[in-house]
C-alpha cells in the first residue's frame, strides 16, 4: 500500500515534503486488493499497478513516504479495515507492531543483506535490464536505515514475533514453516 501511494505520488509530481499537497493527494487515491486465482492485484484508483510498484523508481522514495505521519495514518486505517474480520494475511514493516499488534501469529521474516539484494536484483531485472546489482544493494540499505530509524512506526520485530530467517530456505519451505505456525494456533 504505501508502495501504491509512493507511485501515485510520482505519477502526480506530489511533493511529499509539503504537509498541503500530501494532504491534498491522499483525499485522491483509493488502495484495492480484490482477490484473485492468479495471487493478488493492487489497484490504484481503480487501476492495476501491481507490476508498477516494485520499479526502482517507486522503491527510491517508499521509504521517504512511509516515513510521513499522514501517510502512515491513512494506511493503518485503511489496513485495519481490510483486516476487520480477521482471518487475513498481511506483510509489512509495522503489521506486528502497529496496524495488528493483537494478531493471533506475526512472523518477522529476515535474511541476510546479500541474499535480499540478490532476490530483488532477479525480481527488478526480469522488468528492466538495466538495474544494476550495486543500486539495489544501496536501495536496500538506504530503506532499512529510513524504516528503522523513523520517528512514526520505526521497522522493529514485535516481541512476540517468530523469526523465519529465509537467507537458505526456497519459498516452499518457508511456506511450510508458516503454516505449520498457523495450524498449531488454529488446534490450540
Amino acid at each position: 500500500m504505501y508502495r501504491a501511494v509512493a507511485l501515485y505520488f510520482l505519477q502526480h509530481n506530489v511533493n511529499y515534503y509539503l504537509d498541503s499537497e500530501v494532504d491534498y493527494a491522499l483525499h485522491q487515491i483509493s488502495i484495492g486488493i480484490p482477490p484473485s486465482n492468479q495471487g493478488f492485484k493492487i489497484l490504484l484508483n481503480d487501476m492495476d499497478i501491481t507490476d508498477l510498484i516494485r520499479s526502482l523508481e517507486v522503491s527510491k522514495i517508499v521509504s521517504e513516504v512511509a516515513a510521513i505521519s499522514s501517510v502512515r495514518t491513512f494506511l493503518v486505517k485503511q489496513q485495519r479495515l481490510a483486516g476487520v474480520d480477521g482471518c487475513i494475511v498481511m506483510d509489512g514493516r509495522d503489521i506486528g507492531t502497529v496496524v495488528f499488534p493483537d494478531a493471533e501469529l506475526k512472523i518477522f521474516v529476515d535474511s541476510d543483506m546479500d541474499t535480499r539484494v540478490t532476490r530483488r536484483f532477479k525480481e527488478m531485472q526480469a522488468k528492466d535490464s538495466s538495474i544494476t546489482l550495486e543500486a539495489v544493494r544501496e536501495n536496500l540499505s538506504h530503506r532499512d536505515h529510513i524504516d528503522s530509524t523513523r520517528e512514526d512506526s520505526p521497522l522493529r520485530k514485535a516481541d512476540d514475533a517468530k523469526i523465519l530467517d529465509n537467507t537458505h530456505l526456497t519459498r516452499e519451505s518457508q511456506l511450510d514453516l508458516a503454516y505449520a505456525w498457523a495450524q498449531a494456533i488454529l488446534t490450540m
